[in-house]
């Protein structure tokens, strides 16, 4: 597989890891499967989990480490649609995984908060994004919140596969999800700092596949 690369030095770099590697595998598969097909991501998460979402949705929306130049198809039919502006875009746009950090609505969230159940502001925004063939990712150092909680019961019910990002207990997340990949600590700070690593790798693999791996196979 033309991304083994990124799980090997995942290995090399965090020995303690392997021991995750085929959840993370099972994960990848999933989001992958979902991309193909027209999918989507959603991501959400707690405190220092919220940044980890928006950070995971920025290495999918742009490019990671990889160019990702516009098809020529697509550069063509910008500068057709408008030479000045469309030439600037095909130099500059890059392709993008779909990806959806659900704490990144303030207004809405605030709003829903306010007016309605706190705890179901991530399922709210599931329930409004997600559609069957998408995955929500939920990111919890406990595994045990309640807002992750709820917001993976909606992505079932919705026909979504759930990916849980965890520490190492068992937990109420581990057991929703379709995949939980649950890192070997048990201290919040500590889960955190080996979360990073795991979604990096995850990020790594699928841009390599849609945005290289593809590519080469379509040149063949």
């Amino acid at each position: 597989m033309c991304y083994n690369y990124e799980i090997r030095i995942l290995e090399e770099r965090y020995p303690q890891l392997s021991c995750i590697t085929e959840d993370l595998y099972a994960a990848y598969r999933l989001i992958e499967d979902s991309y193909t097909n027209g999918g989507k991501l959603l991501v959400a998460g707690n405190g220092g989990s919220a940044a980890d979402a928006e950070h995971i949705v920025g290495e999918l929306m742009k490019g990671f480490k990889l160019p990702r130049k516009p098809t020529n198809d697509f550069s063509m039919k910008l500068i057709e649609k408008n030479k000045e502006l469309g030439t600037v875009l095909a130099e500059n746009l890059q392709g993008a995984l779909p990806a959806i950090a659900l704490d990144g609505h303030p207004a809405l969230s605030t709003a829903y908060m306010n007016d309605c159940e706190p705890l179901l502001c991530f399922a709210q925004q599931v329930n409004g994004y997600g559609k069957e063939g998408d995955v929500f990712l939920g990111i919890s150092t406990s595994g045990n919140s309640k807002n992750i909680l709820y917001a993976a019961v909606t992505a079932q019910a919705k026909g979504m596969k759930v990916i849980g990002l965890t520490g190492e207990k068992e937990s109420k997340l581990s057991a929703l999800s379709d995949v939980c990949i649950r890192v070997p600590q048990t201290e919040t700070y500590m889960i955190q700092e080996l979360h990073l690593p795991v979604y990096h790798c995850l990020c790594l693999m699928l841009e390599k596949y849609f945005f290289e791996c593809q590519n080469s196979e379509n040149v063949k």
